[in-house]
C-alpha cells in the first residue's frame, strides 16, 4: 500500500508539507503545478515552487517530493521536464486533473482528457526527456463531461511512459462535488499495466476502506482529508479504521497545537505578516471538520485581521509563538 500527499493550490504547499509529512507516513508528496506555456521556466521558479529541491528532493521530515507540470505543448513540456530533472526532484508528475476554468480555458489540466492522442504525446515527450531512473507519474480525472474516454486516456498515459496513474474519481464537470466514483478507479486499474492510485472523497480511514472495497485499489492519494486530519495517513497505515474516540482526539490535538505553532512560524518565513492570518484561518477552517478544539479556536480568531491579535489567542490556548521574522524571500533579496 502506498499513501501519497496531494497538492492543494494555495494551501498544501511546501509550508504545510513540511508540517504534515513527519506525522503521516507518506510515500511521496506532489507539489502544486508549474504552468508550462511556451517558455522555459528558470531554475529559480522550480526552487520557489519546491524548496525541497535544495534538500535532495525531500521535506524536512524526509518525504520525497515530486514536482508537477501542467501544459499542452509536448515539446515545451519536455524541455521544462529536462530543465527540472537537472535539479534532481524525487520524480515528475503530469497534471491532467485540474478542473479550474481559468486553467482549462488555456488548454491545461482536465480539459485535455478529450484529446487522448495529445495526452499520449505529452507523456511520451516528457518520458524521453528524463533520465532513465527518474520516476514519472500522472494524475487524471475520469474525463471532461463523462467517463467515456477514461480507459483510453489511462492507456495513453501508461503507454506514453507514466509509471504510476493517480485517478481522481470524478470528471471535470463534477468538480469536487460528492460522490467520487471509486468503481471507475478499479476499471482503470484492470485496464492498464501500471500501478493505479485512488483519489477523491477519502476523509477517514473508514472511507479509505470503502474506496478499497469498491475499486480493488489499496493505494490512495490524500488531499483535503489529509489537511482536515493530519493523522489520517498514519491511521490508515496502522489499520486503525474505527473513528477516533474523544481521548484520542484530545491527544492528537495536543500534537496539533505544536504543529500549528510550527505552521505559523513557517508561514512567516514565506509571506508578509499581513498575509499570515489568512493562511492560519484557512488551515483551522478545515481542521474544524474533525477537531472541536479547532472549531473553538477558529471562532475566536475568525474576525481578527492582525497577526498580533491572533498570537494572543494562540498563547492563551497553549500554542507556542516564535518571534516574527521577515519572509525568507525578502531576506534573500536584501542580501543580494
Amino acid at each position: 500500500m502506498r499513501l501519497l500527499l496531494a497538492p492543494m493550490e494555495g494551501l498544501l504547499d511546501d509550508v504545510l508539507r513540511a508540517v504534515v509529512t513527519p506525522r503521516g507516513g507518506y510515500d511521496y508528496a506532489v507539489t502544486e503545478f508549474a504552468r508550462v506555456s511556451g517558455t522555459l521556466l528558470p531554475e529559480r521558479f522550480f526552487r520557489r515552487l519546491a524548496p525541497e529541491l535544495d534538500s535532495a528532493g525531500r521535506t524536512t521530515g524526509g518525504t520525497p517530493v515530486r514536482v508537477q507540470l501542467l501544459g499542452s505543448d509536448p515539446s515545451c513540456m519536455a524541455d521544462n521536464a529536462a530543465q527540472l530533472a537537472r535539479l534532481a526532484p524525487a520524480g515528475i508528475d503530469l497534471n491532467f486533473g485540474c478542473p479550474a476554468p481559468t486553467v482549462n480555458r488555456h488548454r491545461g489540466g482536465a480539459v485535455l482528457l478529450d484529446e487522448p492522442e495529445l495526452v499520449h504525446a505529452i507523456a511520451r515527450a516528457v518520458r524521453r526527456a528524463l533520465p532513465d531512473g527518474m520516476p514519472l507519474s500522472a494524475k487524471m480525472r475520469l474525463g471532461v463531461n463523462d467517463a467515456g474516454r477514461a480507459i483510453e486516456c489511462a492507456h495513453a498515459l501508461a503507454d506514453g511512459g507514466a509509471q504510476t496513474l493517480v485517478v481522481h474519481a470524478r470528471t471535470k464537470r463534477d468538480g469536487y462535488r460528492p460522490p467520487a466514483h471509486w468503481v471507475w478507479v478499479g476499471r482503470i486499474a484492470d485496464a492498464v499495466r501500471v500501478p493505479v492510485v485512488a483519489n477523491g472523497e477519502v476523509w477517514s480511514a473508514a472511507q479509505w476502506q470503502r474506496c478499497r472495497a469498491e475499486s480493488g485499489v489499496a493505494d490512495v492519494m490524500l488531499g483535503r482529508g489529509a489537511v482536515a486530519d493530519p493523522f489520517l495517513a498514519s491511521r490508515i497505515r496502522a489499520g486503525a479504521l474505527d473513528e477516533p474516540d474523544e481521548a484520542l482526539r484530545e491527544a492528537e490535538w495536543a500534537v496539533l497545537k505544536e504543529m500549528l505553532g510550527d505552521f505559523r512560524e513557517r508561514v512567516l518565513r514565506k509571506v508578509a505578516v499581513r498575509h499570515a492570518p489568512g493562511r492560519i484561518k484557512q488551515w483551522l477552517n478545515l481542521l474544524r471538520r474533525n477537531f472541536p478544539q479547532a472549531e473553538l479556536l477558529y471562532g475566536r480568531i475568525r474576525g481578527l485581521a492582525r497577526l498580533a491579535d491572533i498570537d494572543r489567542v494562540f498563547l492563551a490556548s497553549g500554542i507556542r509563538i516564535a518571534p516574527v521574522l521577515p519572509p525568507l524571500q525578502t531576506t534573500l533579496r536584501k542580501a543580494a
